[in-house]
């Protein structure tokens, strides 16, 4: 037998064969016995050598031939494996649409959902609109128009998640305070809920992503006082009792004076955990009273113009309203903490 007969053998039996399969998995092992690199198909060829030059061409063309057929015979059975499958599949398994369902779980809002719209109460209830923005940001929004050095720390690799294209994952929802300087007209009041991300060391108060509410109070001879009694108002609402507070002295390019405004632990009452760091304090809430320089880089006059921000870490008061003593518990997806709210 000469190789163009070996040839038109092999295809007979390919053929029968393949289009014998009883599922795409029996189909591929079938291929695979006369197409594959060890397959019957390709050892007659290697038995090209000892033929003539014409001879060749010749087998070597009809080889090319019966390969590009069984291909399409490969594909065509694949496609009525696939509709026979369908069929099969259709007669065996279906849904009554009408058909009474069985008691579902209702899903609930996630402890965090819950505090924001709380405080988004709280806030439109004195007055405050609603503001968004982006996740992605520019490096001026974010850090330029809110008074940051180029040589600050808060700008490093360390602590920012910078993108290919010079953007940057906010670090802060202060940005927000710059979409609202630009584009309402004094005086105004905002608020401005958000994910924030930063490259921090994951403990049981830190995480890398998390929530902030950021404030904003711009108008004529506004002081500490007011910014005070604000906070005052929205922590013993959100605790539903007075809140033992203390104000510290901070630094925040974007406020002066700047204040650090911290919370007795209410997970500890003030003894000290993993939570306040042995502390019995936990830092809730960077504000003070907006800086000049964040009024003129953003097209206001500081002389005619006053106002103090903040901004309030959601996941940490959640923390210590519900008595939760490691951030990363918010993150986790656990349908059984998360059932609890």
């Amino acid at each position: 037998m000469n190789l163009s007969e070996e040839l038109d053998k092999i295809f007979e039996e390919a053929n029968r064969l393949i289009g014998s399969s009883v599922d795409e998995a029996d189909l591929d092992k079938n291929k695979n016995e006369y197409l594959g690199k060890k397959g019957k198909l390709t050892s007659v060829l290697k038995n090209l050598a000892s033929l003539s030059i014409e001879e060749k061409k010749t087998v070597g063309q009809k080889a090319n031939d019966l390969s590009k057929s069984l291909e399409e015979i490969v594909s065509k059975t694949r496609e009525n494996l696939k509709t026979k499958g369908f069929k099969e599949q259709s007669e065996k398994e279906w849904f009554d649409v009408l058909r009474a369902l069985g008691e579902t779980e209702p899903g609930t809002l996630h402890p965090i959902t819950k505090i924001q719209y709380e405080i988004e109460d709280i806030f439109t209830s004195m007055g405050f609109e609603i503001w968004d923005g982006p996740e992605v940001e520019t490096d001026f929004n974010n850090f330029g128009a809110l008074n940051f050095t180029d040589d600050h720390p808060a700008r490093d690799m360390q602590d920012t998640f910078y993108l290919e294209n010079g953007n940057l994952l906010r670090t802060h929802t202060s940005a927000i305070q710059v979409r609202a300087l630009r584009k309402l007209k004094p005086p105004f009041k905002i608020i401005g809920p958000g994910r924030v991300f930063r490259y921090e060391e994951v403990d049981a108060s830190h995480e890398t992503s998390f929530y902030q509410i950021e404030g904003m109070v711009v108008g004529k001879d506004i002081s500490a006082g007011n910014m005070l009694y604000t906070m005052e108002v929205l922590l013993s609402r959100v605790f539903e009792k007075e809140v033992k507070t203390r104000l510290r002295p901070g630094f925040f390019p974007f406020v002066e004076p700047a204040f650090e405004l911290d919370i007795n632990c209410q997970v500890c009452g003030g003894s000290g955990c993993s939570v306040c760091k042995q502390s019995g304090w936990l830092e809730l809430m960077p504000c003070g009273l907006v800086h000049p320089n964040v009024f003129k880089l953003n097209g206001l006059d500081p002389k005619e113009w006053t106002g103090f921000a903040f901004g309030l870490g959601l996941d940490r008061l959640v923390m210590m309203k519900y008595g939760i003593h490691d951030i990363r518990y918010l993150h986790s997806g656990n349908l059984r903490f998360l059932k609890q709210f």
